[in-house]
């Protein structure tokens, strides 16, 4: 029995007379088993709430997927890839993180004095108008 094809194959979770099958189609859940529990992922959320501060990562205070991996090897003993974190962060409905637009280490009162003293002083001023061309076949007369 053929099902049509010149080579006689017929496409995967086709049924026959090519309607499709529904249980072919049908998620089975995610391919890999979470490794951690419902009490341990709730530990790394109260966790990760902290903030890296907390935990030894003092250069800024935002969790990468690398940040957070580490985490889970250090209080579980549980080995994760970056991909596999980002998989189970987003599966527990987290996002990536985007950055505070100022920083926490701001000094609201050194960047008024550099925008008033330091910035005109570097910001020069046009150069008068003075004709010329961007084109390289038609110079500028003057």
């Amino acid at each position: 029995m053929t099902c049509g094809s010149p080579r006689g194959r017929c496409g995967g979770g086709i049924g026959p007379g090519g309607t499709a099958a529904p249980e072919a189609l049908r998620s089975k859940g995610p391919v890999s088993r979470e490794r951690l529990s419902p009490q341990q992922w709730a530990r790394l959320e109260a966790e990760l709430r902290k903030g890296p501060l907390a935990h030894g990562f003092a250069h800024d205070q935002r969790w990468t997927l690398g940040r957070i991996k580490t985490l889970i090897g250090r209080l579980f003993h549980v080995g994760y890839t970056v991909e596999g974190t980002s998989k189970l962060m987003r599966r527990h409905g987290w996002s990536a993180q985007v950055p505070v637009r100022q920083a926490m280490e701001r000094d609201d009162a050194a960047v008024a004095v550099w925008k008033a003293e330091v910035w005109p002083e570097i910001k020069a001023r046009r150069a008068t108008w003075a004709p010329g061309s961007a084109s390289r076949t038609k110079q500028a007369r003057g």
